[in-house]
């Protein structure tokens, strides 16, 4: 199978590039995440080994590094928790409507790269996160787009 490429989107107050460094061994789960189409591609297409962008949204949306699926789509356990913020009373074990993978902290970048930097920069144009109104919270990306970003991080 293919290597995909992905980004992901996190306010960073609430969970942060520096929180999924911090993870034991730099892996944690991408938990909460509550609309169908983004649910879909975590359950349905994305793989360990697939690379991802993360995407630092709120006041100054940026991607701030990478990091790299290592467990394929599973239930979101968060979603039966009633104390959680992601409780679902409609997911049940027999039923579970929400999913979550399980991503690496690969590296932070030496700099942010700002949403107004990616939409001046040539060979980003069709990338889906520059599209108007686009806000779902993990979308495809190509992997020249991923390369291309991956080098303006590096300062």
């Amino acid at each position: 199978m293919t290597r995909q490429y992905w980004l992901m989107k996190s306010e960073p107050g609430t969970y942060s590039i520096d929180d999924l460094r911090r993870a034991p061994d730099g892996t944690d789960h991408w938990d909460g995440v509550r609309n169908y189409q983004a649910r879909n591609i975590m359950r349905d297409e994305m793989r360990p080994g697939d690379r991802v962008l993360f995407y630092h949204s709120g006041k100054s949306p940026s991607v701030v590094g990478t990091a790299a699926v290592v467990k394929k789509g599973y239930p979101d356990h968060t979603a039966r928790d009633p104390k959680s913020d992601h409780y679902d009373p409609k997911s049940t074990e027999q039923n579970p409507i929400w999913y979550m993978v399980d991503i690496r902290f690969e590296r932070k970048f030496l700099r942010p790269v700002p949403l107004a930097e990616l939409r001046k920069t040539n060979g980003l144009e069709k990338m889906m996160l520059l599209k108007k109104g686009m806000r779902l919270s993990i979308q495809p990306v190509s992997k020249q787009e991923f390369d291309i970003i991956v080098s303006m991080g590096k300062g």
